[in-house]
C-alpha cells in the first residue's frame, strides 16, 4: 500500500480536495438557500451554472492538459479549491451563479485531467488505482461534511464555512505536483489515418453519468432531505451526505482488492441494483436514522460502478487514445456529476425530495442495460 499511495500521490490529492469543496458546499446547502432565499426550483435552477462552466472546462480540458503540462492539474485543482470561497461571499442572485461558475470551471478541468492521470498511472505500472483515488475523494467529502455541520451548528456563516473549506482544498492542491506529471495522448492526432474514439467512451461515461447523477444529487439533497422533510437539525442534515461518503469511502477501498477478482461488469450492475435499492429506502424514510441506512445502502452500491467504468474505458481503449477517451468519458460521466443536483432540486421543487429519490433508484437500473453493451464492446 506505501508504494501505492506513493505513485498514486498527485490524484489521490487532486481526488481528496474535490471531495473538500463539494462536501462542504453540499452540507452547507441549507444555508445557502436561506441566504439567497429561493426554494429548491430556485435553488436547483442556479446551481446549473456550475455544470455549464464544468462541461466547458471538460471540452477544454484535453488542449489545457497539453499546453500546460505537468503544471496543468496544480493550476486545474487550486483554482477548483480556491473558487469554492466565492459562493458564500455572494448572497445576490445575480453574484452566485457566477461565484459558482468559477469553481465549476475549476471542477471540470481537474475531473479530466485527475481521471486520465489515473488511467495513464494504473496501465503503465500495472497497478489498481481508480477506487483507491475514488475513496479519497469519498473521505474528503464526508470529512468536508462532517466539519461543515460543526460548524453550522457553532452559528458559522456559509461564507465562513466555504472560506474555510477553500483553504483545506488549495492546500491539498499544492501538493499535486509532479516532476514526471505530463499526460500523454491528450491531443488529438491529425491526419486521414487518425481513428476515432468510437463508442466505449459513450457507454462508459453514460454508467459513470448516472452513478455519479444519483451519487451527487444524494449527496447535495440529503441534508435538505433530512432537514426538510424529516425535520432533522443541521448536525443531523449535515451527516446524510458524510454518511453516504463514508460508506462509499469504505466501500471503495475495499473495491481496490475486489476489483481484480470479481468479473468488472458484474461489479457494476450488482452495485447499481444496491444503490436502487438504498435509494428506496431513502425515499421511504420516516425518521433521520431510516434516511442515514438508505444513504449507507446507496453508497455501498454505487461506490464501485463509476470506479469500475473508468478503469474498463482505459483499460479497453487504445494506449495511444487512452488520455482522450478517458477524458470524453469523464465529461459525459461527470455532466451527471453536475446535472444530478439541480435536476433532483427541479423534481424536488414539483413532486417533494422523496420522489427524487425514487428518481434516482430507476435511473440506477439503467445500468443494467449498458453493463452488457460495454461487455460487448470488449470481445
Amino acid at each position: 500500500m506505501p508504494h501505492i499511495l506513493t505513485v498514486a500521490r498527485a490524484p489521490l490529492a487532486a481526488f481528496a480536495a474535490m471531495g473538500v469543496v463539494w462536501g462542504g458546499f453540499a452540507a452547507a446547502l441549507p444555508d445557502i438557500k436561506t441566504q439567497l432565499g429561493v426554494d429548491e426550483a430556485q435553488l436547483g435552477l442556479m446551481l446549473l451554472f456550475s455544470p455549464i462552466a464544468a462541461v466547458t472546462a471538460m471540452l477544454l480540458a484535453p488542449a489545457f492538459g497539453a499546453a500546460m503540462g505537468r503544471l496543468a492539474l496544480p493550476m486545474a485543482a487550486l483554482t477548483m479549491g480556491l473558487g469554492m470561497a466565492l459562493p458564500g461571499q455572494a448572497a445576490s442572485l445575480v453574484l452566485f451563479p457566477l461565484a459558482i461558475m468559477v469553481c465549476g470551471a475549476g471542477t471540470g478541468l481537474t475531473d479530466v485531467l485527475m481521471n486520465a492521470r489515473v488511467a495513464e498511472l494504473e496501465n503503465t505500472r500495472k497497478i489498481h488505482l481508480m477506487n483507491l483515488c475514488h475513496a479519497a475523494y469519498s473521505f474528503g467529502y464526508a470529512g468536508a461534511a462532517i466539519g461543515t455541520g460543526v460548524m453550522r451548528g457553532a452559528g458559522w456563516s456559509p461564507a465562513w464555512v466555504l472560506g474555510s473549506m477553500a483553504l483545506v482544498a488549495a492546500a491539498l492542491a499544492l501538493t499535486t505536483w509532479e516532476q514526471d506529471g505530463q499526460i500523454d495522448g491528450l491531443r488529438k492526432p491529425k491526419g486521414p489515418g487518425a481513428a476515432g474514439l468510437g463508442l466505449l467512451p459513450l457507454l462508459g461515461g453514460a454508467v459513470v453519468l448516472i452513478a455519479f447523477m444519483t451519487e451527487n444529487a444524494a449527496e447535495a439533497w440529503s441534508a435538505l432531505h433530512i432537514e426538510k422533510t424529516l425535520g432533522g437539525s443541521p448536525e443531523q442534515g449535515a451527516l446524510g451526505p458524510a454518511a453516504l461518503a463514508l460508506t462509499m469511502g469504505f466501500a471503495r477501498l475495499a473495491g481496490q482488492g475486489l476489483v481484480a477478482r470479481v468479473n468488472p461488469y458484474r461489479l457494476m450492475t450488482g452495485g447499481a441494483v444496491i444503490a436502487a435499492l438504498g435509494a428506496m429506502l431513502a425515499a421511504t424514510a420516516q425518521t433521520p436514522l431510516m434516511a442515514y441506512t438508505g444513504f449507507i445502502v446507496m453508497g455501498l452500491g454505487a461506490s464501485v460502478i463509476a470506479p469500475t467504468a473508468f478503469s474498463l474505458v482505459g483499460r479497453l481503449a487504445r494506449p495511444e487514445a487512452r488520455a482522450r477517451a478517458v477524458a470524453r468519458a469523464t465529461l459525459f460521466g461527470y455532466c451527471g456529476y453536475f446535472f444530478g443536483p439541480p435536476l433532483l432540486g427541479f423534481i424536488a421543487g414539483g413532486f417533494g425530495l422523496r420522489w427524487a429519490f425514487v428518481f434516482a433508484a430507476c435511473l440506477l437500473l439503467v445500468v443494467l442495460v449498458l453493463s452488457p453493451l460495454m461487455a460487448r464492446r470488449a470481445r
